[in-house]
């Protein structure tokens, strides 16, 4: 028989106690102080009773059956979500933990950004506040109204009420008054509305209060800022003199009365037209009108019975046919030119009531 052989020898263990997986940490949902575990300064430490861990022998992960998970735990551990309107809060660890490192949890501090204050959370806050801003603005815009207001109203009275622009007497021009007119009744009617301002002056009722003044035929009415007048006139200057009971009455170009004279001022012929007939008299006068200023010099008088039958005489003596009242342009040219030419310049008859066929006729 063969020897026995010995037994193979074991694998020795390693020097020291063996290690066991940590048992897994019991979570509590709520501590009496109001705080998870999880929340605490210190996590607790995972050991099984009566097994000291060995010094320098590196923890392993417990492998032990699931936790079960509570709300507090759950929350604890997730990593916080932000929000849409919270910008996401990073995770601090306690320096306690980061020392340790072993068999801790960590502990997620969210910071919370800076966001601006809030001026009211409640309705009726938010109701107090919009009636005060509408009040505000209500109160702003009564006093523009009342600073608007106050510059027209001053405006106004600057120009409607103040002696600012008053009209002044002194500060009145006259022009145009000639020799018929009486400066000292046209005075009369500006005094009447010395001191009203200019701005509510009635222009065109003293335009009307100005043509009454005898002798007037035009007139025109302008403000001179800031205190005066300008006043244009037209007179009516007398273009001719009719016989009348005392001496003769002096007539315009309208056949309007200007003024009375003991005889035919120099310069004035004397007209003698049926007495009542504005028509013929109308007529000769507005040939006194067209005649050029050298020839109403050289006549003396005008008469005519019919509208057609218009005649002069002349300072000299020499007479004058003159027809109607058409072409008195023509008619004027004529007459001069045949008093100027050596044939007929000492005619005593001239006939122009035909321009084209002028006849002439010494004495």
């Amino acid at each position: 028989m063969s020897p026995a052989r010995p037994p193979a020898p074991r694998p020795s263990s390693p020097v020291g106690p063996a290690k066991r997986p940590p048992a897994p940490r019991r979570v509590t949902p709520q501590d009496p102080a109001g705080g998870s575990a999880s929340r605490r300064g210190g996590s607790e430490k995972a050991s099984a009773p009566g097994k000291v861990p060995t010094a320098g022998a590196s923890p392993s992960p417990a492998k032990g059956p699931a936790r079960p998970s509570t709300p507090s735990a759950d929350r604890s551990s997730r990593s916080p979500v932000s929000s849409p309107s919270v910008p996401s809060a990073s995770t601090v660890s306690s320096p306690g933990e980061a020392e340790a490192g072993l068999g801790r949890v960590a502990t997620p501090v969210v910071v919370s950004p800076r966001r601006t204050p809030v001026v009211s959370t409640g309705s009726a806050a938010r109701f107090a506040e919009r009636a005060r801003a509408q009040r505000a603005r209500l109160w702003r815009r009564i006093g523009w109204s009342a600073g608007v207001a106050a510059v027209l109203g001053g405006l106004g009275w600057l120009l409607l009420g103040s002696p600012v622009l008053a009209l002044d007497p002194e500060q009145v021009v006259v022009t145009g008054a000639g020799t018929v007119v009486s400066e000292g009744d046209v005075d009369a009617v500006i005094e009447e509305v010395a001191g009203i301002p200019l701005p509510r002056l009635d222009t065109i009722g003293l335009r009307s209060a100005v043509l009454d003044v005898p002798g007037v035929r035009e007139a025109r009415v302008t403000r001179a800022w800031p205190r005066g007048l300008a006043i244009s006139l037209v007179a009516r200057e007398p273009v001719a003199a009719v016989p009348a009971e005392k001496g003769v009455q002096l007539l315009d170009v309208e056949g309007v009365a200007v003024g009375r004279a003991s005889k035919a001022p120099k310069g004035l012929p004397l007209v003698d037209v049926p007495v009542g007939d504005a028509r013929t008299l109308q007529t000769v006068l507005g040939v006194l009108e067209a005649l050029p200023e050298d020839l109403k010099k050289d006549l003396r008088s005008v008469s005519a019975q019919t509208q057609d039958t218009v005649t002069m005489v002349l300072r000299d003596g020499a007479r004058v046919d003159w027809g109607s009242a058409e072409d008195t342009e023509l008619k004027a040219a004529v007459l001069q030119a045949l008093r100027s030419a050596k044939a007929s310049r000492d005619a005593s008859w001239f006939d122009v009531s035909a321009p084209t066929l002028p006849v002439t006729k010494s004495s």
